[in-house]
């Protein structure tokens, strides 16, 4: 339920507030006034497009702000599922930049168009011309049977299968694809595969095997090299460990007399360790070092294996290649299983496939049993609201199953004695179409939590007793469902619980658009005047309170 509205920067409106009642509220005023404005900026409540040309001040940002009582809508699951904090006092808000910006808000969270639409759907049902144009649509005529027949259980239960049908079905089509792509190369991947496996791949072994055989190429010079340094450092008479220990010596017996000595003495120690050290790494080495041609030309195979293999597969390490290895086992481990999977994935498919038509058959079923009552009920308003010669019934087709069920259904009307009932869409008239939308609305407030309904000028046509009587549906109504009605007829405007007015101020250098919640006598001049015009005689004057005493 709406309990505050707020609009600012909105067209020809500055700043406009309404706080209307729970039951029905009835908006009239002149014709320009900017009653339909009120609705394009409720419609930003509803995520509908933003354009900065419907800003009243260029350089202010427009706002659009309602607060709803959602304590009897059960939508905790709903928030928690867009991931947003529920609050039985929920506020909802659009805002509007000078540089087209827009930006959505509920409960001051930033959400996006699509998530305030969702919200803002189970907030307010708007009435509009378009609306009434989307009677004719057949699926909007299947939403009105489902509603007459209580069918949402049946509904999501439907359609939960539905879409583990088509899941299931995408699944095995893919499954079937790619069983027929797998076949056709399997002999392929085998071959590729087992070229792999049998190349007992090793991750870094490619770069060992490329830093082993440089040293085996050059064995000789190496070998050659080594010997030289290890005669000079330590072999001969006269080599260089001969010589440092002879330092050594020296220098130890001087390294008392200073600190200074000491600490150079130490530095030529460390020195003289470490390269002792190299040399013990040096002899090592040099024992290692063979001239094996045997082994050079395995390596050289090896890497010539390696060499082909990442050419072949255009690829640069040997990870890559092992990783390509396990790729292709699992894609032959599927071309094994590839039969067995695709029963067990077309199995599936025909359990949720006897699923959906036993859930299909039953929402079917209960479709159909609402057929005449619906029919009999729309007919009876109808001839209630002035339309004696009414004929509506329900045309029913058979389909193959979809995302709604297994029926398609087209409500068959006319108004016209004599005439027989042919598609919406091809024989009612703006009165007649508000008419039967309203008593649509009618019957879907009494079989479903309808949100705050604004109906825009649904009253089109009608007039006198039929407008008395439309009035005390919305009035029915009303006590189940906040209704806000925009009118023009005084009829309706005397049912009201609440009546707000809305008109042009003209008093400063912008014409704006301004509202007021009217107190009994101005409802009285109000209503006298939509009776008698601007300027009511003291008879539209008294048939006035007339009509809103009889509403006491």
């Amino acid at each position: 339920m709406l309990t505050h509205l707020v609009i600012k920067n909105y067209a020809l409106i500055k700043h406009l507030e309404l706080s209307p009642s729970s039951r029905l509220n009835v908006i009239t005023g002149e014709t320009g006034a900017g009653k339909s404005i009120m609705l394009g900026a409720i419609g930003l409540l509803l995520g509908n497009r933003a354009d900065t040309k419907a800003l009243w001040d260029e350089n202010e940002k427009c706002v659009t702000e309602g607060t709803f009582d959602l304590s009897s809508y059960k939508l905790k699951a709903l928030f928690a599922s867009e991931d947003l904090d529920y609050q039985d006092q929920t506020t909802i808000r659009r805002e509007i930049n000078p540089n087209g910006k827009s930006r959505a808000f509920i409960n001051d969270t930033p959400v996006t168009l699509e998530v305030m639409r969702k919200i803002g759907n189970h907030l307010m049902d708007i009435h509009s011309q378009h609306e009434t144009l989307e009677l004719g649509r057949k699926s909007f005529q299947l939403e009105l049977v489902d509603s007459f027949a209580a069918n949402v259980k049946l509904k999501d239960d439907y359609q939960d299968v539905w879409k583990k049908f088509v899941r299931t079905q995408n699944e095995y089509k893919a499954l079937l694809l790619e069983s027929d792509a797998l076949k056709k190369e399997s002999d392929f991947i085998l071959f590729q595969l087992d070229e792999l496996t049998k190349a007992n791949l090793k991750q870094g072994e490619l770069e060992q095997l490329e830093a082993a055989l440089k040293i085996m190429e050059h064995a000789e010079e190496i070998k050659i090299n080594f010997n030289s340094i290890l005669e000079q450092f330590g072999r001969s008479e006269y080599s260089v460990s001969t010589t440092l220990a002879s330092i050594r010596t020296q220098f130890q017996s001087v390294a008392s007399y200073s600190s200074q000595y000491e600490q150079l003495f130490q530095r030529f120690e460390s020195a003289r360790i470490e390269l002792d050290d190299i040399l013990n790494e040096l002899e090592q080495a040099e024992e290692k070092i063979e001239f094996d041609p045997l082994q050079t030309e395995k390596t050289k195979d090896r890497l010539s294996l390696l060499y082909q293999l990442l050419q072949k597969h255009r690829l640069k390490e040997v990870k890559q290649l092992i990783e390509l290895r396990d790729s292709l086992e699992e894609k032959a481990t599927k071309t094994r299983n590839l039969d067995q999977l695709v029963a067990q994935a077309k199995e599936a498919v025909n359990i949720l496939d006897k699923e959906l038509n036993q859930a299909a058959e039953e929402l079917s079923k209960s479709r159909q049993k609402v057929f005449k009552p619906l029919s009999k009920h729309l007919v009876s308003l109808l001839q209630e609201l002035g339309m004696p010669d009414t004929q509506l019934m329900v045309d029913h087709t058979p389909t193959a199953a979809g995302p709604h069920g297994i029926d398609s259904i087209e409500i068959l009307f006319t108004a016209n004695k004599g005439m027989q009932p042919r598609p919406l869409a091809q024989v009612a008239s703006g009165g007649e179409f508000s008419r039967l939308m309203f008593s649509i609305k009618y019957i879907m407030a009494e079989k479903t939590s309808l949100p705050t309904l604004i109906l825009d000028e649904i009253d089109t046509g009608v007039s006198g007793e039929i407008a008395i009587r439309l009035g005390n549906r919305m009035k029915e109504m009303a006590l189940r469902h906040q209704v806000i009605s925009i009118s023009h007829l005084p009829q309706i405007a005397s049912k009201a619980d609440a009546h707000f007015f809305v008109f042009k101020d003209n008093s400063a250098s912008r014409t704006i658009t301004s509202i007021r919640n009217l107190n009994v006598e101005e409802r009285v001049n109000e209503i006298a005047q939509m009776i008698g015009g601007a300027k009511p005689s003291a008879k539209a004057i008294e048939n006035a309170r007339e009509m809103l005493h009889d509403q006491a």
